[in-house]
């Protein structure tokens, strides 16, 4: 018996998909303990071409966008910078003149000793992470310049290339598109192509508007419910839960955004072992983030996305660590979505739309 064509393409389209998502899952383990060579590099491109070619085959909607690397170089100087800050201040260590200039940092350090100690302290740190090394060049009279290293700037580059694909997929997934190959392009560019969906601008429309991100405090004056039904207080606004039937009275304004968060991803509750969404503030984000709970003891505060209520934590104490853990009775794969639109609002600038066209079905020959 022969096979429709129309069943010969479903099945190819969904063994496809399972081939990129085990391909998918190897990268990122291979991710987490690959070493300085060129294997994964290797793997990576053959995988692309392979799912690549045999998926466009099929006929559909290509996308390729571009990752923001100017975005990226000031959001790694400028962490860079509060790397510096912080251990200059933890160390005791007297400074003048930190600036961030010509794609690096400078610092003017009188002592030598400080120097040395600076220099020791940011190499122990970068001590098995290759993107964060860094280059240290001592400028004269106590001018210390530091910047990262080629091959930091590019492992940088990959990971976020890496992040923004993960990101891409989950959101494509919460919009209701599952069967899409989602692979590097070169170095600073990623690729989407959605079998038999012949309209490009649903996948463009996905990411059209940036995910909005907020750490809001709790307004306690009023219930929720009154302040609905009648006129919230000025600077205020009722919110709806993410899972659950309530209202919150929040803020308007956030004392942090998206801006403020360098890493998020799904994790489990050490002693529950429930799903949560992880997170971890840059430099300025963990300061102010100390200060509003050292400020608001006792006080709840909102975790928002996309103007929905994640999580309403109270602090009970200031959190000085920098990180911190969203909870909320998830799934995995809700917090797998949350950690993702966490990242999605924190990813360095945005996604620069390179081309978008229909590819249509390869001819038999």
């Amino acid at each position: 018996m022969t096979t429709p064509p129309r069943d010969r393409v479903t099945r190819l389209i969904v063994a496809l998909a399972i081939t990129s998502a085990i391909m998918t899952s190897a990268i990122v383990l291979h991710r987490a303990a690959r070493a300085e060579d060129s294997q994964f590099e290797k793997m990576r491109a053959r995988i692309a071409a392979f799912v690549g070619d045999k998926m466009e085959k099929l006929g559909g909607s290509r996308v390729v966008y571009k990752v923001d690397t100017d975005g990226l170089r000031e959001s790694v100087v400028t962490d860079l910078r509060d790397d510096v800050y912080k251990t200059l201040r933890e160390g005791k260590i007297a400074f003048s003149g930190l600036a961030i200039r010509d794609a690096g940092v400078e610092v003017k350090i009188a002592d030598a000793k400080g120097r040395e100690q600076l220099a020791r302290k940011l190499a122990s740190a970068a001590e098995g992470l290759p993107s964060h090394a860094l280059t240290v060049t001592d400028g004269g009279d106590g001018l210390v310049r530091l910047a990262p290293t080629d091959a930091a700037s590019a492992a940088r580059l990959r990971d976020l290339v890496e992040d923004s694909i993960a990101m891409i997929e989950q959101r494509l997934k919460d919009a209701g598109i599952n069967l899409a190959s989602v692979l590097p392009d070169g170095t600073d560019r990623i690729r989407i192509f959605i079998p038999g969906m012949m309209e490009p601008a649903r996948v463009t429309a996905v990411f059209a508007r940036k995910v909005k991100v907020g750490f809001r405090l709790i307004d306690l004056s009023m219930p929720a419910e009154q302040a609905q039904s009648g006129t919230p207080p000025t600077g205020t606004e009722v919110l709806p839960g993410f899972k659950d039937e309530r209202h919150y009275l929040v803020a308007k304004d956030s004392a942090l955004d998206g801006d403020d968060i360098s890493y998020a991803g799904p994790g489990f509750a050490s002693g529950t072992k429930d799903p949560i969404a992880s997170f971890r503030f840059n430099g300025r984000g963990t300061r102010r983030f100390a200060h509003v709970t050292e400020e608001n003891i006792g006080r709840p505060f909102a975790i928002v996305l996309d103007g929905k209520v994640i999580s309403a934590p109270v602090i009970r104490e200031p959190i000085t660590g920098g990180s911190g853990q969203i909870s909320g009775n998830f799934t995995l794969e809700e917090a797998s979505s949350v950690a993702m639109m966490l990242r999605a609002g924190s990813l360095p600038g945005h996604l620069g739309l390179v081309e978008q066209q229909v590819i249509q079905p390869a001819s038999k020959p």
